[in-house]
């Protein structure tokens, strides 16, 4: 099996990401987090672990790489915690910078700071999610996750070495963290350029994790998705004049900060002012057509 492959969300309509490519150094994550839908068709998804013989692949692999995009990572986030251990993304980075791509890293740790060093000297960008820049909610929705206070001083600390770098500002939940122009305001004050944003998709795996984290919540929600709401494959969304409430909001309030605005995977692609991934951020000779 590859282990370098062709992004594919379930060839799903309401993606616009550009064409890219996808790797994933890790199967499964230690995050924890509640609202994580992958974990509904990664067998023990929270029990993370490294691909077998994983710099031995990607050394075959990637010298076949011609140009391309490549996401780290789509299903996993390439710096669970185990990372700081075992440096493996590290290392794949390394290797992915004597090759012919372009680098994309996906996740909401800050131990992706550590590798400035490497991402300023290649062709690549960093998308960090920060759900929340409540620490304590983060708490209860990301518990194993490092806290926004930490995700938002490595953005910080990668703008300032030159990383070109967004925010997924994602998933948000009614009640919960739909507020967020105190956020996009900080944000832009450090550098930011562009945010992402989507609401929660509720699955049934990742419903019964938030019902036992916020039950409260959960019951508000219930009716939202469940009664008001569409099913769509086997999620269940928000109502659509919900969702496009929730991100012409953010979408103002990127634009009042001076960001580029792009929804993920919400059929409202008429709000986005840039490439949804953040990938435009990217050196105009590096960037994907």
């Amino acid at each position: 099996m590859v282990l370098i492959s062709v992004f594919d969300p379930w060839r799903s309509p309401h993606c616009t990401c550009p064409p890219k490519m996808t790797l994933n150094p890790y199967t499964g994550c230690d995050h924890d987090c509640v609202y994580c839908y992958v974990s509904g068709y990664v067998p023990r998804f929270f029990e993370c672990r490294p691909k077998k013989d994983l710099l031995g692949r990607l050394r075959v692999e990637a010298p076949k790489l011609r140009g391309e995009l490549l996401s780290m990572s789509n299903s996993s986030d390439p710096y669970p915690n185990m990372e700081a251990e075992k440096g493996l993304t590290r290392d794949c980075l390394k290797i992915l910078a004597g090759c012919d791509c372009k680098v994309q890293i996906v996740t909401k740790s800050d131990l992706v700071a550590r590798d400035a060093d490497l991402l300023a000297d290649m062709p690549g960008m960093v998308s960090v999610t920060i759900t929340t820049d409540d620490d304590a909610l983060a708490k209860l929705i990301e518990p194993n996750a490092p806290s926004p206070a930490d995700r938002i001083r490595a953005v910080e600390k990668l703008i300032r070495k030159g990383v070109p770098t967004s925010v997924r500002v994602d998933p948000l939940f009614p009640f919960v963290n739909s507020d967020v122009q105190r956020l996009l305001e900080l944000l832009a004050s450090i550098g930011v350029k562009h945010v992402t944003s989507s609401t929660y998709k509720a699955k049934p795996d990742n419903w019964r994790r938030l019902a036992a984290s916020m039950p409260e919540v959960a019951e508000r929600l219930r009716p939202l998705y469940f009664g008001l709401g569409e099913k769509v494959g086997n999620s269940f969304w928000l109502p659509r004049d919900l969702r496009l409430e929730l991100m012409e909001s953010v979408a103002a309030s990127a634009k009042r900060f001076g960001m580029k605005f792009g929804t993920c995977r919400e059929g409202l692609s008429h709000l986005n002012t840039a490439v949804c991934d953040g990938s435009w951020l990217l050196p105009r000779s590096h960037v994907v057509e």
